[in-house]
């Protein structure tokens, strides 16, 4: 199974704790306009920015798994279920679907359409970060950009004993090196 199109992004940019709690800010102060009542954040990572609105809204918060990975690995050329969206939570409310990257844009969409079936009254779909390509595109986002993102919580890993550079960033890196050649 191949990763995710690297080599299609243009640069790398490093978010740090720092710039992820002010991200998170323009998120939240985003979704207060939408009024949003119960956020959905999709598992993993996408229940960072997902807990941090939650908490900053004072709302519910609900985590689902959509996913194209298994430990880690890419696995899926399709996200799928493994943690679905629950529906005595969310209906009649208005809903925040959360997620830290809209890549393809296919994931929020998935979470958003199984939470209009669930009954929700309306759902806004909004990630930290989001590519131009994405599409559908969030209906919120803190920053757009098309280079390869390294979250705080994916720029290290511990394999066997030690804290190291995550593998597939280093093959992301490559994979972008190559494409330039």
């Amino acid at each position: 199974m191949q990763s995710y199109n690297y080599a299609r992004r243009n640069g790398t940019e490093e978010i740090t704790w720092k710039r992820f709690a002010e991200l998170s800010a323009q998120l939240v102060e985003a979704l207060a306009q939408e009024k949003v009542q119960v956020v959905i954040g999709i598992a993993r990572a996408g229940l960072f920015p997902a807990t941090a609105a939650a908490c900053a809204l004072r709302c519910e918060m609900y985590p689902v798994r959509v996913t194209r990975r298994i430990d880690d690995r890419v696995a899926f050329d399709h996200p799928i279920w493994r943690v679905d969206v629950p529906s005595s939570d969310v209906r009649g409310k208005v809903v925040a679907v959360v997620d830290e990257i809209a890549d393809s844009g296919e994931t929020l969409a998935l979470v958003s359409l199984r939470a209009q079936e669930r009954g929700a009254q309306r759902v806004v779909t909004a990630s930290l970060v989001s590519h131009s390509w994405a599409s559908p595109m969030p209906d919120v986002t803190a920053l757009v950009s098309d280079a390869l993102v390294v979250f705080p919580w994916d720029k290290s890993v511990y394999i066997e004993g030690r804290w190291q550079p995550h593998p597939e960033i280093i093959a992301a890196i490559q994979s972008q090196q190559e494409a330039k050649e």
